[in-house]
């Protein structure tokens, strides 16, 4: 029998689908062997911007045309923009403190992974109650050093928004056929049976940490971030085998 097929249509209802917004941004230092600490909530964050550099194409030419084209490693870079930042991020800003709330700079900078999410609206939904989202796993990266401008309280004040230069140096993956690589990307309408959803869940409460229950005495678990073969196997998509 015949393949069939239906002309393409645009702009159907419930798929006017745009991104925006930045929440629940969670920061996990790098310790000295290379794993993360336990994440902590970074509130404030107001705009993280992508910004890959590499992976041009490199033209070259022989016999007088052109022969091949190679294309370069991508390397992830970003930028963080915020109004204030945990505790936990200054020795990742290159500080270090003796204690008592002194902070000594110019100290060599710690490592650190990201997880943050943006939202996904559809049509004319309110993104306030908007359901569905992207998750964004960022590991190995080191923060540049960044300009802050103090300015005077005048009749019209603004608060300071830091912002920060990121650099990324990708980790392997050990399931099959994937390249080294410094993100992740979980979209939530993928998730759409009930055992999915759970499985999606199993994943936030790895990322977010889940609090003890004081009425149960239920123990809870500390905020972490995986590897990506971790989450290949949280989500139950590593192959048998």
């Amino acid at each position: 029998m015949p393949d069939t097929y239906k002309t393409l249509e645009w702009d159907k209802t419930n798929e006017r689908y745009f991104e925006a917004g930045v929440d629940k941004c969670v920061l996990y230092k790098m310790n000295a062997d290379k794993t993360y600490a336990n994440g902590v909530a970074w509130s404030g964050v107001t705009n993280i911007t992508q910004n890959p550099t590499g992976g041009e194409a490199n033209d070259i030419f022989a016999d007088n045309i052109k022969y091949a084209s190679i294309r370069g490693a991508e390397s992830y870079e970003a930028s963080l923009t915020a109004y204030t930042y945990p505790d936990e991020w200054m020795e990742c800003d290159g500080s270090k403190t003796p204690g008592l709330g002194v902070y000594i700079g110019q100290q060599k900078r710690a490592g650190f992974g990201l997880c943050y999410r943006t939202l996904i609206g559809n049509g004319d939904l309110d993104l306030n109650g908007a359901d569905d989202y992207m998750l964004h796993l960022v590991y190995g990266l080191t923060a540049d050093p960044a300009e802050r401008a103090y300015d005077t309280v005048n009749e019209d004040p603004e608060a300071i928004e830091f912002e920060w230069n990121m650099k990324s140096v990708p980790i392997k993956i050990a399931t099959p056929g994937f390249r080294p690589t410094s993100i992740l990307t979980i979209d939530s309408r993928k998730f759409k049976t009930e055992q999915e959803k759970a499985l999606l869940k199993a994943l936030e409460d790895t990322l977010y940490g889940v609090s003890t229950d004081a009425t149960t005495s239920e123990a809870g678990s500390p905020a972490t971030l995986p590897t990506p073969d971790e989450v290949l196997d949280i989500l139950e998509l590593t192959p048998a085998g």
